[in-house]
C-alpha cells in the first residue's frame, strides 16, 4: 500500500548541505501499522513529509497503492492534494476560527469531488462518531481539551476515507495518563478500519504498543526493521538495544562457541565468564557486546552460586517505581540495572547474587 525505494532528500542550512533521508526502503502492506521509531533529527519525519508530498525528494520512488506519486527518475511528484492520504500533524493543525463540524467538512469541502450539504453532513457525523466528538460539533474548536483537539485532528483526516494514515507523532502534546489512554484508542480505530497507517515518533513505548512492524532510525537510514517483539529481544546493532527500551551492555570476547547447532557458548568479561547464545558469523578471540534487559535479571541465593550465569553484586541504589524496584548493583567496576518486584525486599548497599539466564545474554559485535 506505501511502497519506498531509495529515498534520498537534502536539505541546505546555514553550516551547509545536511543528508536527511539516505536510501530508505519501506514496504507497508494493505492494513498494517507501521511506525518510523528514532531520535530527533534521524530523518523519520523527512520521510513521511516525503510520502505525503510537503518535502520533495532528491532521489527515489515511492507509491501509495498502485500509484506513482513521486520519482526522480520519471520526473513525477504529485502534489499533496492529489495523494490519497490523510494526515495529522504533530501540533494537530486545527483552524481556531470554526466550530468542530466545519474542521472536519473542511476537506470533503475543499476536494475536486463535489459532495452536497447531506453527504458532507453524514459523512462529519460518522467521522465525529468514530473519535467520539459527535456531542461537539457546534463547539468551536479551541473550547476543546489537548485530547479532543488529537481526535478531531484524526477525525479530519479520516473523514475523506483516505487509503493511507500518515501520522506525524500525534500524542506528543498530551500528558502521560491521556498519552497511554489515546495510543489505545487510536489503535483500535484504524485497525478496526483497516486503514494503512505509517506513524512517526520517538517514544519507544508507542513504537512497541501500537505497531505492526517498527523501523529503528538512525542518521538517515533504517538500521532495523521487525516486530515490535523482535526490535526489542532480538536487536542486531548496539544502537537499537541502547534506543528501544533499557538496557545493560557488558564488554568481552567469545572465549568458546560449540559445535552443538545452538550457537551455545561463552563470553569472557571484566565480571567473569557469562554462558551466551553466540551469533552466526561471531568466532573465539573476537570482541562483542552482551546486552541485558534489566527485567531479565534474577535474584538467587548465594547456595545457588554453582549455577549458571550467578554472580554477586553490591547494592548501590534502590529507587521505588511503584510496580517494580530500579536497582542499580556493582560488580567490580561494572554497574548493572535490574527491575525486580517490591517485595524482594532489597535493601541499598546490601550484597546480592543475580543470575542472568543464557538465553537473555544478548551477543552483538562490537
Amino acid at each position: 500500500m506505501i511502497r519506498i525505494d531509495n529515498l534520498h532528500m537534502h536539505y541546505r542550512t546555514e553550516r551547509g548541505e545536511v543528508h536527511a533521508v539516505r536510501g530508505v526502503s519501506v514496504n507497508v502492506l494493505p492494513g498494517q501499522f507501521y511506525t518510523l521509531l528514532g531520535p530527533s533529527g534521524c530523518g523519520k519525519t523527512s520521510t513521511l513529509r516525503c510520502v505525503a508530498g510537503l518535502e520533495v525528494p532528491n532521489e527515489g520512488e515511492i507509491f501509495i497503492g498502485d500509484e506513482l506519486v513521486f520519482s526522480s527518475s520519471k520526473k513525477i511528484s504529485i502534489p499533496p492534494y492529489k495523494r490519497d492520504i490523510g494526515m495529522v500533524f504533530q501540533s494537530y493543525a486545527i483552524w481556531p476560527h470554526m466550530t468542530v463540524f466545519e474542521n472536519v467538512a473542511f476537506p470533503l469541502r475543499e476536494m475536486r469531488r463535489r459532495f452536497s450539504k447531506k453527504e458532507i453532513h453524514e459523512k462529519v457525523l460518522k467521522a465525529l462518531a468514530m473519535v467520539q466528538l459527535n456531542d461537539l460539533g457546534d463547539r468551536p474548536a479551541p473550547f476543546l481539551s489537548g485530547g479532543q483537539q488529537q481526535r478531531l485532528a484524526l477525525a479530519r483526516a479520516l473523514v475523506k476515507e483516505p487509503a493511507v494514515l500518515l501520522l506525524d507523532e500525534p500524542l506528543s502534546n498530551l500528558d502521560a495518563k491521556l498519552r497511554e489512554e489515546t495510543r489505545v484508542e487510536m489503535r483500535e480505530l484504524v485497525k478496526r478500519l483497516g486503514i494503512t497507517t505509517l506513524y512517526v515518533t520517538h517514544d519507544q513505548l508507542e513504537a512497541l504498543t501500537m505497531s505492526d512492524v517498527v523501523a529503528v532510525m538512525s542518521e538517515g537510514r533504517i538500521v532495523q526493521e521487525g516486530s515490535p517483539i523482535e526490535i526489542y529481544q532480538i536487536p542486531r546493532e548496539r544502537f537499537v538495544a541502547n534506543f528501544i527500551g533499557m538496557a545493560n551492555f557488558m564488554e568481552g570476547k567469545v572465549k568458546a562457541v560449540a559445535s552443538d547447532g545452538k550457537r551455545s557458548g561463552q563470553v569472557e568479561t571484566s565480571s567473569g565468564v557469562l554462558a551466551c547464545r553466540i551469533p552466526e558469523g561471531l568466532s573465539v578471540g573476537e570482541k562483542v557486546v552482551i546486552v541485558i534487559r534489566p527485567e531479565d535479571v534474577s535474584l538467587v541465593n548465594s547456595s545457588s552460586a554453582s549455577e549458571e550465569n550467578v554472580l554477586p553484586a553490591k547494592v548501590k541504589a534502590v529507587i521505588f517505581m511503584g510496580d517494580t524496584l530500579e536497582c542499580t548493583v556493582t560488580i567490580g567496576e561494572q554497574q548493572l540495572r535490574m527491575k525486580l518486584h517490591p517485595s524482594s525486599g532489597v535493601k541499598e548497599g546490601s550484597t546480592v547474587h543475580f543470575q542472568i539466564p543464557s538465553q537473555y545474554c544478548r551477543v552483538l559485535q562490537a
